[in-house]
């Protein structure tokens, strides 16, 4: 197995900048053009894997925000002022 492939040594998803910087290199790697058929095809399923790891990330921290926000509806959100004005 390939070391893209490979989860963390603790057994859990990589980190999502991680990911995300992996998804990158492999769009540039596939928009090169010159990877060989079955290594393209590899490449872009493990492409959508990260892409789908990284859409249920962003649903989770999503989740926690709107968690946070809803937990205590009564608080409204200030306007930041710095002390400077």
């Amino acid at each position: 197995m390939s070391k893209a492939n490979q989860t963390s040594e603790t057994g859990q998803a990589p980190a999502f900048e991680t990911s995300l910087k992996e998804l990158e290199d492999i769009v540039i790697r596939l928009e090169s053009g010159e990877l060989p058929l079955e290594d393209a095809l590899n490449e872009f399923e493990r492409g959508i894997q990260l892409a789908r790891q990284g859409q249920k990330t962003l649903q989770q921290a999503e989740q926690r925000v709107q968690i946070l926000l809803n937990h205590d509806a009564q608080s409204s959100l200030d306007e930041f002022s710095s002390e400077s004005e």
